[in-house]
């Protein structure tokens, strides 16, 4: 991962960095790794992963179907 310096700016670099990192999962990626997990722990996490990610599927197709409102944007 590469992310160039303009004009000794290295708040405005680092801000980049993490947004690169953050959007690669690299910080989700780097708790997991932090600390054993046990099989049982894992497939239970992942199994919630999974349903969340239905969840969240079945939501945008019912908003785009006209069967839920859409979220309000900010």
């Amino acid at each position: 991962m590469q992310i160039i310096v303009r004009d000794n700016n290295i708040d405005q670099a680092l801000k980049a960095l993490k947004k690169k990192m953050q959007r690669e999962g690299i910080f989700r990626e780097m708790k997991l790794r932090g600390a054993y997990e046990k099989p049982s722990e894992k497939r239970t996490r992942e199994r919630a992963e999974a349903v969340r990610r239905h969840r969240k599927l079945l939501r945008k197709r019912m908003q785009r179907d006209g069967l839920l409102p859409l979220p309000e944007r900010r």
